[in-house]
């Protein structure tokens, strides 16, 4: 599949949309949505989608930092990894392959991103400056300054990313199958790895019956993953419900008593 020019172009103004989503704070930047917008440009949505749940459930552990550590970016399996999986399902690569493919992309765009944020560090002391003054057309500009820094980083990623695919399937083309095929087991392996390294943070001992009855949900009673999506919420409205209501009857109770010994 070949990427037009128009294609490229709008791929870029998404990518620098979600990138300036990450300052805005409405999540635009995850994997999911950056994916999904990908696929409906390239016009393949199941593709699409499938990349971006497979990103979310890699960097469920992999884009968690953890004390100083900077995770790797999400643009990587969602904009560069997504135009693989579409691009060049010809040449044998699937979601599991373009996510493996993907992460040193992912590695680099956050080493970039990371130079960005050191080059702006300056702006918000100039902007305080600049309000103190009361020069108030130099504060909006310097104010604004970042997000149209990050709109344009994002543009030039997802413009380079979506023109170079042809590029890319040179290089894909020239790997041999035996790597191509541990690449693609790898990438299968990354989630399952994700999901077990936020698992080994979060996990209490009173969350094992949650893994458990997911587990059995999955391997046992054969649930589709939407099955096991609204299993999963009727029991947290279970102890959303009904935990809530022990807990006030507890402290009821603990008032009671301290008042009878008073």
């Amino acid at each position: 599949m070949e990427i037009t020019l128009f294609q490229s172009i709008i791929i870029g103004i998404w990518c620098g949309f979600c990138l300036c989503g990450m300052l805005l704070g409405i999540y635009t930047n995850r994997c999911l949505v950056m994916a999904t917008g990908v696929g409906l440009i390239l016009g393949d949505l199941p593709t699409g989608l499938a990349m971006g749940a497979v990103g979310e459930l890699a960097f469920m552990g992999f884009g968690v930092s953890q004390g100083g550590s900077v995770p790797p970016n999400a643009m990587g399996p969602g904009i560069v990894g997504t135009i693989m999986a579409i691009t060049m399902k010809s040449s044998g690569v699937d979601v599991g392959s373009a996510l493996a493919l993907s992460f040193p992309f992912a590695v680099a765009f956050q080493f970039i991103i990371t130079a960005v944020y050191t080059a702006c560090s300056g702006i918000g002391e100039a902007a305080k400056t600049a309000l103190e003054q009361k020069k108030f057309g130099r504060f909006r500009l310097l104010a604004n300054s970042t997000l149209v820094v990050f709109f344009v980083l994002g543009f030039i990623i997802g413009f380079a990313g979506a023109m170079s695919a042809e590029g890319l399937q040179t290089v894909i083309n020239l790997i041999p199958g035996w790597l191509s095929t541990g690449l693609s087991v790898a990438g299968s392996m990354l989630p399952a790895i994700g999901f077990a390294m936020i698992l080994n943070v979060m996990a209490k001992k009173e969350l094992i019956p949650f893994v458990l009855l997911g587990y059995m949900a999955i391997s046992y009673l054969k649930l589709p993953i939407i099955g096991v999506a609204i299993l999963g919420t009727a029991v947290a409205l279970l102890v959303f419900f009904y935990a809530g209501k022990g807990g006030s009857n507890n402290v009821e109770e603990v008032e009671v008593e301290f008042e009878d010994g008073i």
